[in-house]
């Protein structure tokens, strides 16, 4: 299983959110590149890059920190937030992504992500699959669409796509344990995708938990922040 450490970029700092709530933020360094340079140090080999600026704007708004991260670590890199035409897929591309997540855009414009997975490819573009309860949340995690969950998964494998990145909004910045049930119930339903886990993870035994559901990767943020898994716990899975 893959271990992928978070940044989640707001004003171009390195923040945290509680449940995708943006008056409930934690600012824990000013240097987004100090600290990815940190998780490149421990060995890790991917991240997680959010621009909530950009979730809230609609369109790619830190590209100058995405860009110094791809210029000073060896990191792959998935970014987010943002990315809702093709202009912002190229520039976000350019800037040294090597994948780019589609979340509520693959709610309101599913031809357009189709497009851009059979032009990029599923290795490049990922489904953000942003979820509270049974259905899928878009617009900077503010509104629920009518799209459940299990149908935006079913939907984009059908057209392509592979690699689901599954946040659990409820979850998100809390600490209390990612979604381990709805997992294993996606990967029994949908063998053929890779599912990443996004949201609640806290321990190592969350990530053990995860890794023997037979989870592809699994996303840390406010764990590795707040200490409750240090960077060189991590080693055993690397």
């Amino acid at each position: 299983m893959e271990i992928i450490p978070a940044i989640d970029l707001l004003n171009g700092q390195c923040v945290r959110l509680s449940a995708g709530d943006f008056a409930r933020q934690t600012t824990y360094d000013a240097n987004p590149v100090a600290v990815a340079q940190r998780f490149a140090d421990a060995g890790l080999r991917r991240l997680h890059l959010v621009d909530l600026d950009g979730a809230r704007a609609g369109r790619p708004v830190n590209l100058g920190v995405l860009e110094a991260i791809a210029r000073h670590t060896v990191l792959d890199i998935d970014a987010g937030g943002g990315i809702q035409t093709d202009e912002a897929l190229k520039q976000v591309l350019a800037a040294g992504a090597a994948h780019a997540t589609a979340g509520s855009l693959a709610v309101r414009e599913p031809a357009t992500v189709q497009r851009w997975l059979a032009h990029h490819g599923a290795d490049t573009v990922f489904l953000g699959a942003d979820f509270k309860g049974d259905h899928i949340m878009i617009n900077a995690w503010v509104e629920q669409s009518a799209l459940t969950l299990r149908g935006f998964i079913a939907d984009f494998l059908n057209v392509g796509g592979s690699t689901f990145i599954c946040t659990d909004v409820s979850k998100d910045g809390l600490l209390q344990g990612p979604a381990l049930t709805t997992y294993q119930t996606l990967i029994q339903e949908f063998p053929a995708a890779r599912f990443i886990a996004s949201g609640g993870v806290t321990t190592v035994n969350d990530l053990e938990l995860l890794a023997e559901a037979g989870m592809h990767g699994a996303i840390i943020g406010k764990a590795l922040y707040e200490g409750t898994i240090a960077l060189p716990d991590l080693r055993r899975f690397l």
